[in-house]
C-alpha cells in the first residue's frame, strides 16, 4: 500500500467572480463584448436552461492566478439576476490561437450538495528508490476521475513515490484519497512505474543490428555449379 501524506489533498475552495447577463449574441455579438473589456460566458447545469453571460477579463485573469490547479470552483454574482448567485466549475476557456487571449468561457453550475466528477491531476512526491538504483519513473496515467461534493474536491492527487522500487508500480487501488473523494476507475490500472535501467549490452543490441542490416547480401553459387574457367570461355568462343 502506497504510504499517504497530507500535503497531498489541497481541498478545492471557490473563488468569488462578478458576472452579467449577456444580451449581444452569435459572433457579432461576441465581439462587441470583448470590445468593452468582457468576455463572453455561458452557464449550464443540470437545474436550469442555459445562460448567457460575459465576466470582466481583468478580474477573470486574477482569479486564474490564483488558482492552485487547473481545476477552478467560483462563486458567481450575477448582477440583477434572479438566481444572483450560482456555485460553478470553470468547464472550458476558449484561447485566441495567436495572441493567447481569453475568447470564451463555459461555466458548468454545481450543487452544494450534489456530487460531481470530475479529471485531476496526479503529482508525485519523494525522491523513488527506483530512480535512486537507475530507474526511470514512468506517469502511466497523468490524470485521476474523482466523485465527491464542491466542498470536497481535491485540486491534485498527490501520490508519494519514495518506496517505489525498480520494476514496481503504483495502482489505481493502492492510491487512498481524501476523506470525502472517491477515485472511479479499474482498480489494477498502473498509475505510476519505475522502470529498469537500459543496460550497455541492451543499448548495443539495436546498434549491432543496424550494423548488420549495412552489410552487403553475399551471392552465393548455387552447389554442384562451378564458375566457367578462363581456357573453357575462350574454347566456347572459338566454337562460335
Amino acid at each position: 500500500m502506497v504510504r499517504r501524506i497530507g500535503r497531498y489533498d489541497f481541498e478545492m475552495k471557490s473563488l468569488a467572480l462578478s458576472a452579467f447577463a449577456r444580451t449581444h449574441k452569435r459572433r457579432k455579438g461576441a465581439r462587441q463584448v470583448r470590445s468593452t473589456g468582457r468576455i463572453p460566458a455561458n452557464i449550464y447545469g443540470k437545474t436550469a436552461a442555459a445562460q448567457n453571460l460575459e465576466v470582466d477579463s481583468k478580474e477573470f485573469g486574477l482569479l486564474v492566478g490564483k488558482a492552485h490547479s487547473e481545476i477552478i470552483l467560483v462563486d458567481l454574482t450575477i448582477a440583477g439576476d434572479a438566481r444572483p448567485s450560482r456555485l460553478a466549475l470553470v468547464q472550458d476557456v476558449q484561447h485566441h490561437p495567436l495572441d493567447g487571449h481569453v475568447l470564451h468561457v463555459d461555466f458548468h453550475e454545481v450543487q452544494p450538495d450534489e456530487k460531481v466528477t470530475i479529471k485531476v491531476p496526479v503529482e508525485t512526491t519523494g525522491e523513488c528508490a527506483g530512480v535512486k538504483a537507475g530507474g526511470t519513473l514512468e506517469h502511466v496515467l497523468l490524470k485521476l476521475r474523482v466523485r465527491a461534493l464542491p466542498k470536497d474536491l481535491p485540486e491534485n492527487i498527490l501520490v508519494d513515490v519514495t518506496s517505489l522500487e525498480v520494476s514496481k508500480s503504483i495502482h489505481l487501488g493502492d492510491i487512498t484519497p481524501p476523506s470525502g473523494v472517491e477515485i472511479l476507475g479499474n482498480k489494477e490500472v498502473t498509475v505510476l512505474a519505475c522502470a529498469a535501467p537500459v543496460t550497455a549490452e541492451a543499448e548495443a543490441a539495436p546498434a549491432a543490428g543496424a550494423e548488420a542490416s549495412k552489410q552487403p547480401e553475399m551471392i552465393k553459387e548455387k552447389k554442384g555449379e562451378e564458375a566457367p574457367k578462363a581456357d573453357d570461355k575462350k574454347a566456347g568462343d572459338k566454337k562460335k
